[in-house]
């Protein structure tokens, strides 16, 4: 959750200081819209961006066939949302957060799709492969061993957000992203565990493929207004992502090859599509559609251990349990 520290990294506020001087666009024709725009003429995507939605990842059974919503499933899903009610604990849980410490958004996408994936058609996760089903069978044996850090999952451990991925998938808080733009490079700072990365614009080879980093290696270029950022050499975790109810993204591995797309829209809104291909984890590749709102909100520091007892009690209660 967000506490009020400001971060002010070093690093951050040399690319404040670098990034280029945004003038506004000048429409190509009439029917075109005016966005902002560096000086070399590319969009600016700089600023700070909200991605939080009640938008579903995938499209509820209610709405089978159903693509876009109508304006009343708007205002019952936005109603909702803004009117969150507290369920009491499962029995033998001690509860957790109340509804206070959420911030997970309170309106739909922009483009009012009843899901976030866009392909397949039916808005549905493709089936797991028998590999993927296996890489999950294996995360829940490792949750339920405890035996060190390592048996517990990358976001509860604070090593990524859970809503950062990559790819980017809004969360219960902390649905913020910041980008940068300077000379050759992007850079995309998310708010949850303040995850940074620093993507390279030129043409420059990708890591060999036996090194493999947390958030993978990312390359950019423009395909006309649209920048383009292609991932590979995930570890064999996947990403950040955690497993809530049947959408199991933790199925994802080393193979993953994930590609991203930004359009700005317009002034306040940013279009951010993925495509997920990984046919160790799923049976075909899928997509994702959803848009960013712009927000004069701060990033502040997300100190995710600060105060925090439940993963050294969840591993000390599994020790104590363990002896004879």
């Amino acid at each position: 959750m967000r506490i009020q520290v400001v971060v002010v990294a070093p690093v951050l506020a040399a690319l404040v200081a670098l990034a280029p001087q945004v003038v506004a666009a000048q429409p190509s024709s009439s029917s075109e819209t005016s966005i902002p725009r560096t000086p070399d003429g590319r969009p600016d995507l700089q600023g700070v961006w909200d991605f939080g939605s009640v938008t579903p990842l995938q499209r509820p059974a209610a709405l089978a066939g159903q693509e876009f919503l109508t304006e009343e499933d708007v205002s019952a899903l936005e109603a909702r949302a803004a009117n969150p009610v507290d369920a009491p604990p499962r029995p033998g849980d001690p509860g957790s957060y109340n509804q206070f410490w959420f911030a997970g958004g309170t309106e739909v996408v922009g483009t009012r799709r009843t899901s976030l994936i866009v392909d397949p058609p039916d808005g549905q996760l493709p089936g797991y492969t028998d590999e993927g089903r296996a890489r999950m069978a294996a995360r829940d044996a490792a949750r339920n061993r405890n035996a060190g850090p390592e048996d517990r999952d990358i976001d509860e451990r604070c090593i990524l957000g859970f809503n950062s991925g990559p790819p980017m998938l809004g969360g219960a808080y902390n649905n913020l992203v910041q980008v940068f733009q300077v000379p050759g490079y992007v850079v995309i700072l998310n708010e949850m565990v303040n995850d940074v990365r620093v993507i390279p614009l030129d043409s420059r080879p990708g890591l060999p493929a036996d090194v493999s980093q947390w958030k993978g290696d990312s390359r950019g270029r423009w395909e006309g207004d649209t920048l383009v950022v292609e991932t590979r050499n995930f570890r064999d975790i996947g990403t950040a992502h955690p497993a809530p109810n049947t959408e199991r993204l933790e199925a994802l591995g080393p193979s993953l090859h994930l590609t991203e797309r930004f359009s700005r829209r317009d002034a306040d809104t940013l279009l951010y599509r993925f495509t997920v291909n990984d046919s160790t984890a799923f049976a075909a590749p899928w997509s994702v559609e959803m848009t960013m709102a712009k927000t004069e909100d701060t990033l502040f520091e997300y100190a995710c251990h600060e105060g925090n007892y439940g993963l050294y009690n969840i591993l000390a209660g599994a020790q104590a349990a363990a002896q004879p």
